[in-house]
């Protein structure tokens, strides 16, 4: 498959099946996260793979009630140093390596942005210095997600200035 491939086939996933997410797969998804750009080649950002379904259960009230957290068989938890400028484009670079891989490897992914990050962080023992700045959940999909809707090109797109009419 290639790039352009897995963005066109990429779904948020919010109904996955029990089967486990292989160590080699989970592995490779980490790898692509290593390999993404960052600002000043910092690599600020840090990774907590939740596997555990106690905690994963204890996610879900502190992430508004997104009960497919809990479902899902691993939670990527993004963590970064706020003091850096760049470091939420960063994660969002990271991130979406590993959801574009995921999709390589047949997994499904959901970006998880609404939570406390407070009562996030405590649960999974992030020092007061770092921020957790967004939630991954990674596994099978129980279906796959139609297509959804997207603007035209002629609607988002602008050349040499702004000259869209809204």
């Amino acid at each position: 498959m290639d790039v352009f491939e897995a963005i066109m086939k990429r779904r948020s996933i919010r109904s996955y099946s029990s089967k486990p997410v292989e160590k080699e797969k989970l592995l490779k998804l980490l790898q692509a996260a290593q390999y993404a750009p960052s600002a000043k080649n910092r690599q600020e950002w840090r990774f907590i793979v939740v596997t555990n379904e106690e905690t994963r259960k204890k996610l879900v009230p502190i992430c508004r009630n997104q009960f497919f957290i809990a479902e899902a068989p691993v939670v990527i938890a993004g963590v970064a140093d706020p003091k850096f400028r760049w470091y939420k484009v960063d994660m969002g670079i990271a991130l979406e390596h590993m959801v574009l891989e995921a999709v390589e490897l047949g997994l499904g992914t959901c970006w998880i942005g609404a939570f406390d990050k407070q009562k996030v962080s405590k649960l999974l023992n992030v020092p007061e210095h770092l921020e957790t700045v967004a939630l991954l959940t990674v596994g099978y999909p129980k279906e796959e997600p139609g297509a959804t809707p997207r603007k035209p090109l002629n609607e988002i797109v602008c050349y040499e200035k702004y000259d869209l009419h809204e």
